[in-house]
């Protein structure tokens, strides 16, 4: 068997790579198109990027930030604040 050079080697991994997220990509846009074949296969079958993008995209989607609502005073201040802003905008600006 021949030898092939380290260089040959990382571009035959790197091609590997690109090629096993575009795999994972189809079948993440598979997934949303069809929605029932999650249920399709095991996910000892699935790779684990795909199973670690997955998990870390349904976190997210279940993080919801939420603001907590001002009150009539806070938005009293900021209002006076910003018409202070604008109002030392506008003069700024003047020629």
């Amino acid at each position: 068997m021949a030898k092939h050079s380290s260089h040959m080697l990382e571009l035959a991994k790197r091609r590997a790579v690109l090629r096993l997220r575009e795999l994972a990509n189809d079948l993440h846009t598979l997934l949303i198109a069809f929605p029932d074949l999650h249920d399709a296969f095991d996910a000892d079958e699935l790779p684990v990027l795909f199973i670690v993008r997955r998990d870390a995209r349904r976190a997210r989607a279940k993080a919801v930030r939420r603001q907590k609502p001002m009150s009539a005073a806070a938005k009293r201040a900021v209002s006076e604040r910003m018409k202070t802003h604008w109002a030392a905008h506008r003069a700024g600006h003047k020629t």
